[in-house]
Order: C-alpha cells, then structure tokens, then sequence
C-alpha cells in the first residue's frame, strides 16, 4: 500500500512538473499603491524577494525616489499621516494532499491559508507592516508578524524594528520560502523548552555598510514565542531576555556567506523545582545566486541547552545537542521573466532529545497564471525511520 501511494505522489508531481512554470505576487496593497507589477520585487514568483525587494523591504516598504500617486489625504497638517485608502492585501492558499503523517488517505484543503496583510509607510522614516491569519489549517490562528519600523535611527544609516516577527528572519525568511514544507531546524526546542528561531516578541537593529557589502544585524527577544500574555499582561514567562547577532558579508556579484550567534537564558520547571537552562545557538549560512536564475541557499546550526525537561516522561537532561540544517536550490531558467520554476528542499535535524529527529527531501513546482496567481505542487519524501513520501497540488492567491 505504500508503495502504491508512493508511486502516485511521483507521477503527480513529475506530471505537473512538465509544465512551464512561473512568477507571482508581492503584497499587491504595494503594486497597488505605486501601479507597478509585482515582479519589480519578486523573482520569479512570490514570496521570494529579488534585490530590489530586499531594498524596497529596508527602506521602509517605499520607493525613495517615486512619489506614489495621491497616497495620503491633504490635511494641512504636515504632523499627521492619513492614507487615502487604507492598504490592504489578501492571500489564499489551497492544496489537495495525499498520504500526509502516513496516513494513506488524500484531502481537499481549500482553503489553508487565508490571511489579510496590510503596510506601507507613514512618514518619511516610519513604517508598519502585519497580517492576520482568518484562517490557518481550518482554525483562527491570529496575528504573527505585526511590527513598527524606523529607518536610519538619529542618523545612523541603522534600521530599528518593534513587535513580532521570526527570530530568523535574517538568516532565512520562512515566510518567503516557495515550499509547504518548513526550514525544520528553525523549530527545533528541545523538551519543554519555548526558545527557538520562530515568532517571538522583540526589537531588531540592522545597518547596511554598502560600502563593504556588509550587513550587521542585533536582536533581542522574550525568548519564549508569540503565546497569550499572562498574569499583570505580560508575555515573557521569566526575566530573561535572549539576544542575536548576525553577521552577513557580500563576496563578489553571486556569493554572500553570514554567521550569527544566539545566546540566553529560560527557567524551567522539572518534578522537582524552577532551574534555569542556558541555551547558544549558532552557525553559518551561505547563498549563491546567479541572476535570480540559479539560487543555492545552505545553513547550518548547532544548538547546545545546558538543562531540558521532558514532561512525558519526567526526565530531565544536561548538555543536550541539536544541530542540523538546510539545503535549498531554486531555478528559473529566465530569472524573473520565468514562466516556471523548480525548487529543491533538504532538511537534516539530529538531536539528543530524540523526538526532534528528523530528514526529508522536497521538490516543489510552480506555474504563473496570472502575476498574483500561481499554481503548485510538491512532493516530499520523509526518511528517517519509517520512511514515506507525501504529495501535494494546488493554488497560491493573492488580491
């Protein structure tokens, strides 16, 4: 039986894999805002970012040097930013999907994802940007990246954030990723432990030196997840505030290479008592991109916790390891004038706590019907030690 929805979930994909594939969104409340295609941002399809996405991104989500048509309402009052129409945006995502966690059965999920996003700048240095899960796998899931952001802080060149966002952000935007399948190691928090490079609740500091191609950029975070606040309306659990440091260095026109570091601290409750665990995580990452036609992104990350409680046994480990990584390749045979691209997709985790183990191989598809729709399909081949593959096909939408 396996091997029969095995051999589906390849013909499927292989299948819809033949034909020319393509480019699609940004958030179209931007396209809208400026009149202009998404693919001056995009390549070659959203959500990945080319190099003007990533400067528009920085400068606030605004074109420095175009005027967007009739943008804020005239006030006379140079103090107050009011939009002339508020900038809103909705994407849906739908998939049919056969033999997900094993289970030998297909399923319609339409819709998977349905959210609202909304941004764009207020003032010649400040800007927002969010969006609202209405629905994530057939539940409210809620708000998950919601921040303020001020460019060029008293005249630094330093790029200042507040709110919520992915402690991974400047690594590798899970958000942007073209694949269903997740950069697993990202999650990877081992026992009971909250600290992990997924939403959290913080500031962020970034500066460019484009005169070095460098990028440095310094977090700090609760440590502990986008969860309720608790009692006196706080959200971190403890007193403990975890910190991250990345450095990003551009070598040549293609190659750039980055480390980056993150240390702190979270209390803990075992069977006996409170105990604090210190957590470090670091590693490097590399990304070659050849004219948004052939793109290789690689990382990889060691977590070391000092002290773990695991609840379903009530055991407690010392000096627990998890490292692991990804591998990614994406190719659009004419960059962003691409009618179709493939991507690859290798996740490797390896832990002392046993349960994060875990390998898989992806090989995702994509075809532009229009610049803000996009058809997709995938499949996934899970291997460590009851090995299966899964397969999914669908839609990514956005209006």
């Amino acid at each position: 039986m396996k091997n029969k929805y095995l051999l589906i979930s390849f013909l499927a994909t292989f299948c819809i894999s033949l034909i020319p594939f393509a480019n699609t969104m940004a958030i179209p409340a931007f396209a809208r805002k400026y009149q202009i295609s998404c693919q001056v941002c995009h390549a070659p399809a959203m959500p990945r970012l080319k190099g003007f996405g990533e400067e528009f991104a920085g400068n606030g989500f605004r074109m420095t040097e175009y005027e967007s048509p009739r943008y804020f309402i005239q006030t006379g009052d140079d103090k107050l930013s009011l939009f002339r129409e508020l900038p809103l945006a909705v994407r849906m995502d739908g998939f049919a999907t056969a033999n997900f966690r094993n289970a030998g059965s297909a399923d319609f999920g339409a819709p998977f994802v349905l959210k609202i996003l909304s941004g764009g700048e207020i003032s010649d240095r400040l800007s927002y940007y969010f969006y609202f899960l209405l629905n994530e796998r057939g539940s409210i899931a809620g708000v998950e990246d919601a921040f303020l952001m001020y460019r060029d802080l008293f005249g630094t060149g330093v790029n200042f954030y507040i709110g919520q966002f992915q402690v991974s952000d400047p690594l590798f935007k899970g958000e942007l990723r073209y694949t269903l399948e997740p950069y697993s190691i990202y999650a990877g928090a081992p026992g009971s432990s909250m600290a992990d490079l997924k939403y959290d609740r913080g500031i962020i500091l970034e500066k460019d030196i484009s005169a070095t191609g460098t990028t440095l950029v310094g977090e700090i975070v609760n440590g502990c997840g986008i969860g309720e606040a608790g009692e006196g309306y706080l959200f971190d659990k403890d007193k403990h505030k975890n910190v991250m440091l990345r450095i990003n260095q551009s070598i040549g026109k293609y190659l750039s290479v980055g480390f980056f570091g993150y240390f702190g601290k979270e209390d803990l409750t075992d069977n006996i008592g409170p105990f604090t665990s210190s957590i470090k995580i670091f590693g490097p990452d590399l990304v070659l991109n050849i004219d948004d036609k052939f793109v290789m992104n690689l990382q990889y990350i060691r977590r070391m916790d000092s002290d773990v409680f695991v609840e379903w046994n009530n055991s407690k480990l010392q000096n627990v390891l998890t490292h692991g990584g990804m591998a990614e390749l994406i190719f659009s045979p004419k960059g962003d004038m691409s009618k179709w691209y493939l991507t690859g997709l290798l996740n490797w985790v390896e832990s002392d706590f046993n349960d994060l183990d875990y390998r898989s191989a992806t090989l995702h598809a994509g075809y532009l019907l229009r610049r803000n729709l996009r058809l997709v399909t995938e499949y996934t081949y899970k291997f460590p030690d009851d090995p299966y593959g899964k397969v999914s096909a669908g839609f990514i939408s956005a209006f």
